[in-house]
C-alpha cells in the first residue's frame, strides 16, 4: 500500500523521481472505500482457464473487487457447455447501462482474420465505444490489444512470417511508469501470435507511449497517455503450462509448429517449463489495478462519463 505524508513534504520530489508511489495527505483524506467492478471480455475460447488465469492476477491485492464476466452475445462459444456460460456470463445488453472500475478484453484466435471478418466484431466495437464512458480503465491482451489499437487508433496489424511463440525478454523504455514499479530492467513475457503491431505505426499516434518491447518481440506493452487504455500484445496471465498444451495441442493436429522459445529447460518438451514470468505478472497487475484503478476511478461512477483526467505523476 502507499505512504502517506504531509502534503509539502520535500521527500515526496525525490521519492517520486525513484518511482516509489506516495499518497499526499490530501488525497487520503478524500479517498472512500467500496468495492472496485470489474468486468472481464472473455474471448478465449479455454473459458475456464482463462478465467482462472485472470481472477488470480487481480485478485492479489488487498482490494475489494467484483467481477463481471462477459461473453459475446453475437458468437456461440463451441469449447464450454452452455450451462456454465448461462450460470456465469452476462451479455452486453445486460450490462450496457451499467459502470465499472476497470475492465479487462483478452486475446482470441482470430488474429489472423482482417477486423472486420471477425464473427463478433460490430459488438466488439460496441463495448469498446461504450467502455470510454462507462469504464476507467481497460487493459487489452493479445488480439484484444490490437483490436483496441485498431478502433480507437486505426493502428493496422500484419502477418508475421512465422508465429511467435514462446517466452521474450522485455525492455521497460520508461522507468517513471508506475505500471512499472518494483520490476527488474529486463523481464519476461509469453506470446503466442501469428500477427503484430509495428513500431513506425504506434509512434505515428501521439496519444500512445510504448512501454515495453524488444527486438524480437516488438511492441509488447504500450499505453494511452492517461493511461486508460493499457495495450499488452502477449500473454502475462498465462499459466507454467499454456504454451505446453499449445504445442502438444498443435503436434497432435499434426501443425508445424516449433518448440517455444525460451521455455522448456534445454529446449525439451519432456522437461517442466520454466516459470520465469509470474513474479512481473503478478505486480503488473498490482500496479495496474492499485495505481490506474484504485487510486483514480472515481468514488461516483455516474462521474466517468465527465471525468477526464488521471492524475498526476503517471
Amino acid at each position: 500500500m502507499p505512504i502517506k505524508i504531509p502534503n509539502n513534504l520535500p521527500a515526496i520530489d525525490i521519492l517520486a523521481k525513484e518511482n516509489i508511489f506516495v499518497m499526499k495527505e490530501s488525497r487520503a483524506l478524500s479517498q472512500d472505500i467500496r468495492p472496485l467492478r470489474f468486468v472481464i471480455v472473455n474471448l478465449m475460447p479455454t473459458k475456464i482457464e482463462t478465467e482462472t488465469q485472470l481472477l488470480r492476477l487481480i485478485s492479489n491485492t488487498p482490494l475489494q473487487l467484483e467481477v463481471t464476466l462477459l461473453k459475446m452475445e453475437s458468437y456461440i462459444s463451441k469449447n464450454i457447455s452452455e450451462e456454465h456460460m448461462k450460470n456465469f456470463y452476462k451479455t452486453f445488453e445486460d450490462i450496457k447501462d451499467e459502470k465499472f472500475d476497470g475492465m479487462i478484453i483478452t486475446g482470441a484466435p482470430v488474429e489472423t482474420l482482417e477486423f472486420e471478418d471477425v464473427a463478433y466484431w460490430d459488438e466488439m466495437v460496441k463495448i469498446m465505444k461504450w467502455s470510454d464512458r462507462n469504464v476507467f480503465s481497460t487493459l487489452y491482451i493479445c488480439w484484444g490489444a490490437q483490436a483496441g489499437l485498431y478502433y480507437h487508433y486505426g493502428i493496422p496489424k500484419y502477418p508475421l512470417k512465422e508465429k511467435m511463440f514462446g517466452i521474450y525478454p522485455l525492455e521497460i523504455e520508461t522507468n517513471c511508469s508506475r505500471l512499472f514499479r518494483g520490476f527488474d530492467e529486463i523481464f519476461n513475457m509469453p506470446q503466442s501470435r501469428h500477427t503484430e503491431v509495428r513500431e513506425e505505426d504506434v509512434l505515428k499516434v501521439e496519444d500512445i507511449e510504448i512501454l515495453a518491447k524488444s527486438s524480437d518481440a516488438g511492441v509488447s506493452i504500450a499505453a494511452s497517455k492517461d493511461k486508460r487504455k493499457i495495450f499488452i500484445t502477449g500473454h502475462l496471465e498465462y499459466d507454467r503450462f499454456t504454451l505446453a498444451k499449445e504445442y502438444e495441442r498443435d503436434v497432435n493436429l499434426g501443425k508445424k509448429i516449433e518448440i517455444p522459445y525460451n521455455y522448456y529447460k534445454n529446449d525439451d518438451p519432456k522437461e517442466t517449463p520454466l516459470f520465469k514470468w509470474r513474479a512481473h505478472a503478478n505486480l503488473l497487475f498490482f500496479n495496474w489495478i492499485n495505481h490506474y484503478v484504485y487510486q483514480e476511478t472515481p468514488y461516483n461512477l455516474d462521474e466517468l462519463e465527465e471525468f477526464s483526467h488521471i492524475g498526476e505523476n503517471i
